[in-house]
């Protein structure tokens, strides 16, 4: 429900709110060809930051650059890959001084933004007993994780991550930082692949209740239920939470719970695919 239709205007507001007159002179920069990339060209458009640029790889959809570039960012295409573009736009924004707006990795300041979410779950309703939560980075669920549990010590908090991509279930597991982790089979859940956070992977454990696997299969359900019967088009990486309720009710638990929707920004062809999938 947010304006960039994602949960990452949080951080990256938090973050770009804490600059120095000079230090917005000088430009904000991130690298991304999703959400955060979006979110960080809003923030900079309500913040007056003018010098605003969002690395993306050369392959990046057209749709995902215009929408960037709508809020007002400049968008710099670099390399072919994800990789190839974070290596050379973190070179750029070192040369040029510019301020590095992070999504997910290792700045609090991102992650506390995250958390003010859970802030206005419990102030919504003071009775919920259980968050549930989409994993990819991490930085969404640690966020929320450390403010629930400061506010209410006795809240549980679940994350979900997709079979495709149980990148976190397996670095907590073996005990190794995963900063990168491989995509096994197809998956609607583009936004939750890829490693984890370090500053997540460092202080998840010790805020997180359990941790649960979907599958794809119950992903592209709750998408279509989502839609069909809450009229809210959400992203597959979102629904995961709602996969979770359906596959796992029991272990969910809890009377009173909120299921956090983190994303809106579905493909529109994917979505029209899924709605025409049989159930």
């Amino acid at each position: 429900m947010q304006r960039a239709k994602s949960f990452k205007i949080r951080g990256a507001m938090n973050k770009m709110l804490t600059l120095t007159e000079e230090e917005k002179q000088r430009g904000v920069a991130t690298i991304s060809s999703g959400n955060h990339g979006s979110s960080v060209s809003y923030a900079a458009s309500l913040l007056g930051i003018e010098n605003a640029k969002v690395i993306v790889p050369e392959t990046t959809p057209k749709s995902k650059v215009d929408k960037i570039r709508y809020f007002g960012a400049d968008v710099m295409l670099m390399g072919s890959n994800y990789d190839e573009a974070h290596a050379l736009g973190m070179k750029f924004i070192d040369e040029k001084g510019m301020t590095y707006i992070d999504a997910y990795y290792d700045d609090p300041k991102i992650y506390e933004g995250q958390g003010t979410i859970a802030i206005e779950i419990l102030e919504q309703n003071p009775d919920i007993d259980t968050i549930v939560v989409p994993i990819g980075g991490g930085g969404l669920i640690t966020g929320i994780a450390v403010a629930a549990k400061a506010l209410k010590p006795g809240i549980r908090v679940i994350g979900v991550q997709t079979e495709a991509c149980p990148a976190m279930i397996k670095a907590i597991e073996d005990k190794v930082f995963y900063e990168e982790y491989p995509v096994t089979g197809d998956t609607v859940c583009e936004s939750l692949v890829g490693g984890v956070g370090k500053l997540s992977y460092e202080l998840l454990p010790q805020f997180i209740d359990d941790i649960i696997e979907v599958k794809e299969k119950t992903i592209r359900e709750a998408v279509r239920f989502m839609i069909k019967d809450e009229k809210i088009i959400a992203e597959g990486g979102s629904c995961t939470t709602v996969a979770a309720v359906m596959d796992f009710r029991e272990r969910v638990g809890g009377k009173n719970i909120a299921l956090v929707i983190s994303g809106g920004n579905i493909d529109g062809d994917l979505m029209v695919k899924l709605m025409n999938e049989s159930e």
